[in-house]
């Protein structure tokens, strides 16, 4: 099976939607119920056991996120972090992770994909799986917002970009698994007609060979870039933290939890330091 596969979070973009919450700031730093959008998909990947973790990001807000999220020490991973100069589209991001992947199967994930499900259970298919890529479909009640998927038994033979007349209820949502093959496909990609390179074209791709495999995602789900979504997706989460607060007792409830003191004393001891570098020189 080789290598620990990997994952990828493309956090990229303008976030124009969400406009003038993105004048300031990235929108996947934005809040999400307690946490800022972009921890939802780092603790999904560490969930699933991938720990090798690359942030794809825009010059712009860069400092901003690597402020955040530091090495990794804090959250037990490992953070790389590669700018996206210039908005050409989710498949040039994610072009730029092939030196980091090198030939290990890996994860990508939306920044602004919020899940309540744990992704545990499609990782260890992928791994499993001997060739092509994998991806997540989740039933929307509103498919013409979406890339929708025709399928059959195992694979997806067809992916609609956002269709007038959906031929399925299934959105390909923000969750895809590739190896290392499918720097090739990106590399023969032309632009769009919006002058981007399009995810969906890698996926078609992977649907003429026949071998785009799907699978559901259970549990809650929304993407978080719009304003409705971005309400929603916080009322997910709260809900979900409602339930495990309710298993603490009231004098756990007013502390600070043990992860919590190590994520502080970690920030303190990385920037005490950072400082004493500055009294040897």
């Amino acid at each position: 099976m080789g290598q620990k596969m990997k994952g990828v979070i493309l956090a990229g973009g303008k976030g124009l939607r969400l406009y003038p919450l993105t004048k300031v700031t990235n929108k996947h730093l934005l809040p999400v119920g307690r946490e800022p959008m972009i921890l939802n998909p780092i603790r999904k990947l560490i969930e699933a056991g991938v720990k090798d973790i690359l942030i794809v990001t825009s010059t712009d807000h860069m400092g901003s996120i690597v402020n955040l999220l530091g090495s990794g020490t804090e959250y037990g991973c490992n953070f790389t972090y590669k700018v996206q100069e210039g908005a050409n589209g989710i498949a040039h991001a994610l072009s730029l992770a092939e030196d980091f992947v090198n030939n290990d199967k890996f994860v990508v994930i939306l920044g602004d994909n919020i899940t309540t499900s744990s992704l545990k259970p499609y990782v260890e298919k992928f791994e499993k799986q001997e060739k092509g890529a994998l991806v997540l479909l989740k039933k929307v009640e509103d498919p013409s917002r979406y890339g929708v998927a025709a399928i059959d038994e195992q694979h997806v033979i067809e992916i609609q970009e956002k269709p007038q007349h959906p031929k399925s209820n299934y959105a390909v949502i923000g969750y895809y698994m590739y190896g290392p093959q499918v720097f090739d496909i990106i590399r023969n990609l032309k632009p769009s007609d919006r002058g981007e390179y399009e995810i969906t074209d890698v996926n078609n791709e992977y649907i003429r060979k026949e071998e785009l495999i799907y699978d559901f995602l259970n549990g809650d789900w929304t993407d978080a870039g719009t304003f409705e979504s971005l309400i929603y997706a916080s009322q997910l989460l709260i809900e979900q933290d409602k339930g495990k607060d309710a298993a603490l007792t009231p004098q756990e409830k007013l502390l600070v939890s043990q992860e919590q003191l190590w994520e502080m004393i970690g920030s303190f001891e990385s920037k005490i330091q950072e400082l004493k570098k500055h009294l040897r020189e």
